[in-house]
């Protein structure tokens, strides 16, 4: 099963740079809630953003993937991928894709469940999750808050 998780705002800004526009404790905690010690996917630029915030101590996940068109770059203790859409395509694990944008465009298409958090208002930045077509899902959770809207949709 593939599952996608970011927050958004309305108008499907999902980054700034290789930061996230908001800063929503709660969110960070529903995050932190689903996907600590699972096994994820991101892409290099979301790994050493991470690696920015975790300084030296271990991302919170098990089994780590990042993906990169940079066929020299090795991390120590994560698992490479340089051929995306197969790794997709074949993959046999429960698996969370975490981001960046470029993940998340490539990923969307074998994603079986989406987990969004729609945060409330309107943010600057210049990373954009694409447009989700909806008719495709089916919503079977949502929780509504102050600031966010969590959702959980379920491919049909």
């Amino acid at each position: 099963m593939i599952s996608l998780i970011w927050a958004m705002d309305k108008n499907n800004l999902v980054g700034k740079g290789d930061k996230i526009p908001w800063h929503i404790k709660e969110d960070l905690l529903y995050y932190k809630s689903k996907t600590n010690g699972q096994t994820v996917l991101m892409g290099d630029q979301t790994y050493f953003s991470l690696k920015g915030y975790y300084k030296d101590k271990p991302l919170p996940y098990g089994k780590i993937y990042v993906a990169t068109i940079d066929k020299n770059l090795k991390i120590d203790g994560v698992t490479m991928i340089y051929d995306l859409v197969s790794f997709l395509e074949n993959n046999k694990d429960d698996l969370w894709v975490v981001g960046g944008a470029t993940i998340y465009k490539i990923s969307l298409p074998y994603a079986d469940r989406l987990y969004i958090s729609f945060v409330k208002g309107e943010y600057e930045g210049d990373r954009y999750f694409p447009q989700i077509d909806f008719s495709k899902y089916n919503l079977v959770w949502e929780n509504d808050t102050d600031k966010v809207r969590y959702t959980l949709f379920e491919r049909n």
